[in-house]
């Protein structure tokens, strides 16, 4: 697995912390902007309404890792 630098929630700007520790988020730090935008969209994806249940999104989610080999 890759290693990639993080920046601490401090030094970032503070409209584009997200409320989110994960290390998949923090590795897009390094651009804060990015950061935001990826928690956004993860946000809409996976948590606001949908045809597809929130259950079954995580199912797919958990499926696609699992044949990726995710180790997170």
């Amino acid at each position: 697995m890759a290693f990639i630098g993080t920046i601490d929630q401090e030094k970032i700007l503070e409209k584009n912390r997200v409320p989110d520790t994960d290390n998949i988020i923090q590795i897009h730090s390094i651009n804060s902007n990015i950061m935001k935008n990826h928690y956004d969209l993860y946000l809409s994806l996976m948590r606001k309404s949908s045809p597809v249940s929130r259950k079954i999104r995580e199912m797919i989610a958990v499926v696609v890792s699992s044949i990726n080999k995710c180790a997170y």
